[in-house]
């Protein structure tokens, strides 16, 4: 080493150039519909299980079977759980999936503020060919509201960590009030800890 090198210094500037390329964390692209079981939580899999749940049970569903193309209106599925689940992600993949089948029809009751606001507009602002205009009163009333919650029940013994996740939906019948279908899902989650760590 020549007279007048600071070696620390130097020792420093390669461990930081090593921690530089061979630190950083690697992203790649997973497949979304494969098990994820990172943690115990409420995640995409089980999301994914309930969904096909329902879609299958309610498609197969007398109410369904019977009826040319529904129109269901969708409800938030209520969290009755200790976590935060993104109900509404439940939610939009069902609807999604219903809608593809071609057997059912959905309101979109979210956005009832924006279409009377269009509505208005293409009345009231004379910027919109008479042609083309929409008129009010012609939305289509829904057949069924679709109906949801979730509840969990969590149990912890030493090492051990039980999460049981149950969703139940409804569909009823909004002229009749009655429910003519309902479904549910249960799922079953435990994790063990390590001696040490987590």
């Amino acid at each position: 080493m020549k007279p007048g090198t600071n070696a620390p210094a130097l020792v420093l500037v390669l461990v930081l150039a090593c921690c530089t390329c061979g630190c950083r964390s690697k992203v790649r692209y997973g497949d979304a519909t494969a098990v994820e079981t990172v943690t115990e939580d409420f995640g995409s899999t089980d999301l994914q299980m309930i969904a096909k749940k329902m879609v299958d049970s309610l498609l197969t569903s007398p109410a369904i079977r019977q009826s040319h193309r529904p129109v269901l209106l969708v409800s938030s599925i209520k969290n009755k759980t200790a976590e935060h689940i993104d109900t509404k992600a439940i939610t939009d993949k069902i609807r999604t999936t219903l809608i593809q089948s071609g057997k059912v029809q959905f309101t979109a009751a979210e956005t009832r503020p924006e279409i009377a606001d269009e509505l208005a507009y293409q009345r009231d602002s004379g910027y919109v060919d008479q042609a083309t205009r929409k008129e009010a009163g012609r939305q289509v009333g829904a057949d069924f509201l679709l109906t949801g919650e979730i509840t969990s029940i969590t149990k912890e013994r030493d090492r051990l960590k039980d999460v049981y996740y149950k969703i139940t939906m409804n569909l009823v019948n909004l002229e009749t009030g009655l429910i003519d279908w309902a479904e549910e899902k249960e799922i079953r989650k435990d994790r063990k800890r390590p001696l040490v760590g987590w």
